[in-house]
Parts: structure tokens; sequence; C-alpha cells
């Protein structure tokens, strides 16, 4: 057992392994999912990956493509080493608000796919949240450790 007023000193033994850190890295992993999957899977298909980068009319496909795969996966790296985490974190903020205004235009859908495509949207909203919350909570950290 720790010592009481240190973290996990309630904490029965088996539970230990869900540490606060384990916790963090696991919701810094799921945050980052989509990315490291979306990233592996544009390099796996790469030509259809240009194909989608073109269908939503971004030109020139194959180096914006080519930077997407870079983005998602260099920046949920940094996110999950903690090598610049606030800097990893803006980056796919930034990227994720301006992907939802190019792919989840549900006032210009039609009706029928306008519910599907506000969800996503608003999904989408959600994960910058959480991508500032993760850059603010970083410099913050970085601040108090500062001498």
């Amino acid at each position: 057992m720790s010592a009481p007023g240190k973290a996990g000193a309630h904490m029965p033994r088996r539970a230990r392994w869900l540490s606060a850190s384990t916790v963090r890295w696991v919701a810094l992993l799921g945050l980052c999912a989509a990315y490291l999957q979306g990233g592996l899977q544009k390099a796996v298909d790469f030509p259809g990956a240009v194909a989608e980068t073109a269908h939503f009319g971004l030109s020139p496909a194959m180096p914006v493509t080519l930077a997407t795969i870079v983005l998602e996966l260099g920046a949920s790296l940094m996110i999950l080493t903690g090598r610049l985490r606030w800097l990893g974190a803006l980056a796919l903020a930034v990227f994720t608000l301006a992907a939802t205004f190019i792919a989840n235009r549900y006032w210009d859908a039609p009706q029928a796919e306008r519910f599907m495509l506000a969800n996503a949207f608003f999904e989408h909203l959600g994960l910058v949240g959480g991508f500032l919350l993760v850059a603010w909570v970083d410099v913050n950290e970085r601040a108090e450790r500062a001498p």
C-alpha cells in the first residue's frame, strides 16, 4: 500500500494498473485513434487516399494527401509520447476543424444526408475541443515544472 495522502493510497492492489498516468495515456490514445487509423489507412491505400483528397476539391491532391498522412501520424505520436504534446494537439485541432468544414458541410447536403453529416460535424467539434484541452493542460503543466 502507498503512504496515506499519495495517489493510489486507497486503491486495491489489483486496480493499481489503473493509475492516473495509464488512464491519461489510454485517453490520449482514444483521442488519437482515428488519426492513427486514418493515417495508416491512407498510407496503405495511397491511390484511394489521393482520390478522396481530390473528391473534396483539395489540390494538388498527391502532396496534400502526403501532408495529411504525415500530420495525422506525426501529431498523434507527439501527443502519445509527450514530445511537444501541445504542438501536436494544436496541429490536430486545426486540421480537424478545417477537415470538418470541408467534409461535413451538412447545411449544403441533401436532406437525406443532413442528419448524419450534422452528427459528424458536431462530433468533430468535440474532438477539436479535446485537442485544445490537451494542449492547454500540457502548456500549463510545463509552466508549473519550469523553475
